[in-house]
Protein backbone atom coordinates (compact mmCIF):
# COMPACT_ATOMS: atom_id res chain seq x y z
CA UNK A 1 0.00 0.00 0.00
CA UNK A 2 0.98 3.65 -0.32
CA UNK A 3 2.58 5.44 2.61
CA UNK A 4 -0.59 7.40 3.37
CA UNK A 5 -2.74 4.28 3.55
CA UNK A 6 -0.07 2.54 5.62
CA UNK A 7 -0.02 5.43 8.14
CA UNK A 8 -3.81 5.40 8.43
CA UNK A 9 -3.89 1.65 8.93
CA UNK A 10 -1.06 1.77 11.48
CA UNK A 11 -2.80 4.48 13.51
CA UNK A 12 -5.80 2.23 13.86
CA UNK A 13 -9.07 2.90 15.63
CA UNK A 14 -7.41 3.77 18.93
CA UNK A 15 -4.43 6.02 18.24
CA UNK A 16 -5.87 7.49 15.04
CA UNK A 17 -8.87 9.28 16.60
CA UNK A 18 -6.74 10.41 19.56
CA UNK A 19 -4.10 11.93 17.29
CA UNK A 20 -6.80 13.53 15.14
CA UNK A 21 -8.54 15.07 18.14
CA UNK A 22 -5.32 16.48 19.56
CA UNK A 23 -4.38 17.85 16.12
CA UNK A 24 -7.73 19.64 15.80
CA UNK A 25 -7.27 21.17 19.26
CA UNK A 26 -3.80 22.37 18.29
CA UNK A 27 -5.03 24.01 15.08
CA UNK A 28 -7.90 25.68 16.94
CA UNK A 29 -5.57 27.10 19.59
CA UNK A 30 -3.08 28.36 17.00
CA UNK A 31 -5.81 30.12 15.01
CA UNK A 32 -7.41 31.59 18.14
CA UNK A 33 -4.10 32.99 19.41
CA UNK A 34 -3.25 34.33 15.95
CA UNK A 35 -6.52 36.26 15.91
CA UNK A 36 -6.17 37.56 19.48
CA UNK A 37 -2.51 38.61 19.25
CA UNK A 38 -2.69 40.89 16.26
CA UNK A 39 -0.96 44.22 16.72
CA UNK A 40 -3.84 46.11 15.14
CA UNK A 41 -6.24 44.50 17.61
CA UNK A 42 -4.12 45.11 20.70
CA UNK A 43 -2.98 48.67 19.87
CA UNK A 44 -5.26 50.19 17.19
CA UNK A 45 -3.49 53.11 15.48
CA UNK A 46 -6.73 55.02 14.93
CA UNK A 47 -7.63 54.75 18.59
CA UNK A 48 -4.27 56.17 19.72
CA UNK A 49 -4.60 59.16 17.41
CA UNK A 50 -8.20 59.88 18.38
CA UNK A 51 -7.48 59.48 22.10
CA UNK A 52 -4.44 61.78 21.91
CA UNK A 53 -6.39 64.43 20.03
CA UNK A 54 -9.24 64.27 22.54
CA UNK A 55 -6.87 64.62 25.50
CA UNK A 56 -5.06 67.55 23.89
CA UNK A 57 -8.44 69.29 23.60
CA UNK A 58 -8.95 68.59 27.34
CA UNK A 59 -12.10 66.59 26.71
CA UNK A 60 -11.36 64.11 29.46
CA UNK A 61 -14.86 62.68 29.77
CA UNK A 62 -14.96 62.00 26.04
CA UNK A 63 -11.54 60.36 26.28
CA UNK A 64 -12.73 58.14 29.13
CA UNK A 65 -15.85 57.12 27.18
CA UNK A 66 -13.75 56.46 24.10
CA UNK A 67 -11.52 54.03 25.98
CA UNK A 68 -14.39 52.41 27.88
CA UNK A 69 -16.32 51.65 24.68
CA UNK A 70 -13.32 50.09 22.93
CA UNK A 71 -12.40 46.40 23.34
CA UNK A 72 -8.69 46.49 22.49
CA UNK A 73 -5.91 45.70 24.96
CA UNK A 74 -4.81 49.31 25.07
CA UNK A 75 -8.30 50.67 25.68
CA UNK A 76 -8.96 48.28 28.55
CA UNK A 77 -5.63 49.11 30.15
CA UNK A 78 -6.29 52.84 29.75
CA UNK A 79 -9.77 52.52 31.23
CA UNK A 80 -8.36 50.86 34.34
CA UNK A 81 -5.66 53.53 34.64
CA UNK A 82 -8.01 56.48 34.13
CA UNK A 83 -10.35 55.17 36.80
CA UNK A 84 -7.53 55.82 39.31
CA UNK A 85 -6.03 58.92 37.72
CA UNK A 86 -7.77 61.25 40.13
CA UNK A 87 -5.71 59.70 42.95
CA UNK A 88 -2.39 60.35 41.22
CA UNK A 89 -0.33 59.08 38.35
CA UNK A 90 1.24 56.31 40.44
CA UNK A 91 -2.14 54.79 41.31
CA UNK A 92 -3.16 55.02 37.66
CA UNK A 93 -0.02 53.19 36.56
CA UNK A 94 -0.57 50.46 39.14
CA UNK A 95 -4.16 49.95 38.01
CA UNK A 96 -3.19 49.80 34.34
CA UNK A 97 -0.38 47.34 35.11
CA UNK A 98 -2.76 45.08 37.03
CA UNK A 99 -5.23 45.09 34.15
CA UNK A 100 -2.46 44.29 31.68
CA UNK A 101 -1.29 41.38 33.84
CA UNK A 102 -4.82 40.02 33.87
CA UNK A 103 -5.12 40.21 30.08
CA UNK A 104 -1.67 38.72 29.64
CA UNK A 105 -2.49 35.84 31.99
CA UNK A 106 -5.54 34.93 29.91
CA UNK A 107 -3.49 34.64 26.72
CA UNK A 108 -0.71 32.75 28.50
CA UNK A 109 -3.22 30.17 29.74
CA UNK A 110 -4.29 29.46 26.16
CA UNK A 111 -0.66 29.25 25.09
CA UNK A 112 0.03 26.79 27.91
CA UNK A 113 -2.38 24.35 26.29
CA UNK A 114 -0.20 24.49 23.17
CA UNK A 115 2.78 23.56 25.35
CA UNK A 116 0.80 20.67 26.82
CA UNK A 117 0.12 19.33 23.32
CA UNK A 118 3.83 19.66 22.55
CA UNK A 119 4.60 17.45 25.53
CA UNK A 120 1.71 15.07 24.92
CA UNK A 121 2.63 14.22 21.33
CA UNK A 122 5.86 12.29 22.05
CA UNK A 123 4.18 10.50 24.96
CA UNK A 124 1.40 9.26 22.68
CA UNK A 125 4.02 8.16 20.19
CA UNK A 126 5.90 6.33 22.92
CA UNK A 127 2.74 4.49 23.96
CA UNK A 128 2.21 3.43 20.36
CA UNK A 129 5.81 2.28 20.10
CA UNK A 130 5.56 0.15 23.21
CA UNK A 131 2.29 -1.33 22.00
CA UNK A 132 3.82 -2.23 18.64
CA UNK A 133 6.85 -3.82 20.25
CA UNK A 134 4.58 -5.89 22.50
CA UNK A 135 2.84 -7.23 19.38
CA UNK A 136 6.22 -8.05 17.82
CA UNK A 137 7.41 -9.97 20.87
CA UNK A 138 4.08 -11.78 21.07
CA UNK A 139 4.72 -12.95 17.52
CA UNK A 140 8.16 -14.24 18.51
CA UNK A 141 6.80 -16.01 21.57
CA UNK A 142 4.15 -17.88 19.61
CA UNK A 143 6.66 -20.58 18.74
CA UNK A 144 7.72 -21.97 15.41
CA UNK A 145 9.82 -20.15 12.85
CA UNK A 146 9.23 -16.37 13.04
CA UNK A 147 7.63 -14.69 10.09
CA UNK A 148 9.77 -11.71 9.04
CA UNK A 149 6.91 -9.99 7.26
CA UNK A 150 4.72 -10.08 10.39
CA UNK A 151 7.52 -8.81 12.62
CA UNK A 152 8.31 -6.04 10.16
CA UNK A 153 4.63 -5.09 10.07
CA UNK A 154 4.35 -4.85 13.86
CA UNK A 155 7.53 -2.78 14.12
CA UNK A 156 6.42 -0.56 11.24
CA UNK A 157 3.10 0.11 12.95
CA UNK A 158 4.93 1.08 16.14
CA UNK A 159 7.25 3.48 14.30
CA UNK A 160 4.35 5.10 12.44
CA UNK A 161 2.65 6.05 15.70
CA UNK A 162 5.96 7.42 16.97
CA UNK A 163 6.23 9.50 13.80
CA UNK A 164 2.73 10.89 14.28
CA UNK A 165 3.50 11.85 17.88
CA UNK A 166 6.69 13.66 16.91
CA UNK A 167 4.95 15.32 13.97
CA UNK A 168 2.33 16.63 16.38
CA UNK A 169 4.87 17.88 18.91
CA UNK A 170 7.14 19.83 16.52
CA UNK A 171 4.60 22.51 15.45
CA UNK A 172 3.22 22.69 18.99
CA UNK A 173 6.66 23.49 20.45
CA UNK A 174 7.31 26.05 17.71
CA UNK A 175 4.01 27.90 18.13
CA UNK A 176 4.31 27.83 21.91
CA UNK A 177 7.66 29.63 21.77
CA UNK A 178 6.43 31.99 19.03
CA UNK A 179 3.31 33.07 20.90
CA UNK A 180 5.16 33.31 24.20
CA UNK A 181 7.51 35.91 22.70
CA UNK A 182 4.63 37.69 20.96
CA UNK A 183 2.61 37.97 24.17
CA UNK A 184 5.62 39.52 25.91
CA UNK A 185 6.23 42.00 23.08
CA UNK A 186 2.59 43.08 22.79
CA UNK A 187 2.32 43.47 26.56
CA UNK A 188 5.40 45.70 26.73
CA UNK A 189 4.24 47.83 23.78
CA UNK A 190 0.77 48.20 25.27
CA UNK A 191 2.13 49.16 28.68
CA UNK A 192 4.51 51.78 27.25
CA UNK A 193 1.84 53.41 25.07
CA UNK A 194 -0.70 53.37 27.90
CA UNK A 195 1.81 54.95 30.28
CA UNK A 196 2.56 57.72 27.77
CA UNK A 197 -1.15 58.45 27.24
CA UNK A 198 -1.91 58.44 30.96
CA UNK A 199 1.01 60.78 31.66
CA UNK A 200 -0.14 63.11 28.91
CA UNK A 201 -3.68 63.13 30.27
CA UNK A 202 -2.46 63.70 33.83
CA UNK A 203 -0.30 66.71 32.90
CA UNK A 204 -3.03 68.20 30.74
CA UNK A 205 -5.42 67.98 33.67
CA UNK A 206 -2.94 69.90 35.85
CA UNK A 207 -2.65 72.83 33.48
CA UNK A 208 -4.41 76.06 34.52
CA UNK A 209 -8.04 76.05 33.51
CA UNK A 210 -8.01 72.35 32.58
CA UNK A 211 -10.86 70.11 33.76
CA UNK A 212 -9.97 67.31 36.12
CA UNK A 213 -10.56 63.79 34.73
CA UNK A 214 -13.15 61.88 36.72
CA UNK A 215 -12.98 58.14 37.38
CA UNK A 216 -16.74 57.73 37.24
CA UNK A 217 -17.01 59.54 33.93
CA UNK A 218 -18.90 62.46 35.45
CA UNK A 219 -18.81 65.93 33.99
CA UNK A 220 -15.35 67.42 34.57
CA UNK A 221 -15.00 70.47 36.80
CA UNK A 222 -12.69 73.36 36.15
CA UNK A 223 -9.50 73.44 38.18
CA UNK A 224 -8.73 76.68 40.07
CA UNK A 225 -6.40 79.06 38.29
CA UNK A 226 -2.92 79.67 39.63
CA UNK A 227 -2.94 82.80 41.74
Amino acid sequence: PSIIIHIIQSAGWVFGPIMLLVSVCLVALVVLLAMDLRMSLCVPPGFVEEFTDTVNKRKFKEAFDLARNDTSFLARVLTAGMSRLQYGIDDARDASTNMLDSLKSDKEQKNNYVAVIGSLGPLLGLVGTVFGMILAFMTLSAGGPPKPEQLAGDISHALVITLLGIGLAVPAVFFNAFYKNRITKLSMDTLHIADDLLTQMYHNSKKPGAPTPSAAGAQPTAAPRQG
